[in-house]
């Protein structure tokens, strides 16, 4: 039988489309056009407020996930790098590899049948946080991403939709990447300030 997880938490991602996305705001269905730029770089990155995988506690921890897909989203043939807090114990990036490739449930169900190239699992240093409405994240000497709300004439300062995204299918914020949002491994290198945007509360279970 399945073990039983549930989290709660935060995430933001950062891609080079240009704003807002055509993976979700377009006339064709989500995921079937064709990225701004002809190929998707993005990179998610999550931190659990409050987490459980069975007895194993997964509060405070951080996940950051790295992808190219050469073409529209939904073709597939994405190649893909984790990385996983380092201050998790055994157990712990267990569980956060099992909810993270899918394996166990959860929303990251849904994307891996996408990924052709597993490109590895890394346990480094993630530092994320969160400064009134903008998000960011780093990875020493590999990441340093942020995103801050796409310019709105709203009073609260953000727009939000209901996108369906599987990250946060019931809202998710409209951004663009701050100054600097770069990453560089495994032969793959990009800067995505000024670009796509999204970012939301989390809250997942199998």
């Amino acid at each position: 039988m399945a073990t039983q997880w549930r989290l709660t938490g935060d995430y933001f991602e950062n891609c080079n489309c240009d704003v807002a996305c055509p993976c979700l705001f377009s006339a064709a269905a989500p995921l079937t056009s064709r990225p701004s730029q002809g190929a998707c770089d993005v990179v998610l990155a999550f931190h659990i407020d409050s987490g459980t995988f069975g007895d194993v506690s997964l509060d405070g921890l951080n996940v950051v996930l790295a992808a190219h897909a050469p073409g529209p989203m939904g073709e597939g043939n994405w190649s893909a790098a984790a990385y996983i807090d380092e201050r998790a114990d055994d157990r712990q990036t267990a569980a956060l590899g099992a909810i993270f490739t899918g394996a166990e449930g959860g929303p990251m169900a849904i994307f891996a049948p996408l990924i052709a190239t597993h490109l590895g699992v890394k346990k480094v240093p993630i530092r994320y946080a969160i400064q009134g409405k903008n998000r960011s994240a780093e990875i020493p000497g590999i990441m340093n991403m942020a995103v801050e709300p796409a310019p709105t004439l709203h009073p609260s300062g953000e727009m939000w939709a209901n996108t369906g995204h599987p990250v946060a299918p019931d809202r998710l914020a409209l951004a663009k990447g701050g100054q600097g949002s770069t990453f560089a491994d495994y032969g793959m290198r990009w800067d995505n300030s000024g670009r796509n945007g999204h970012y939301a509360p989390i809250s997942w279970s199998n």
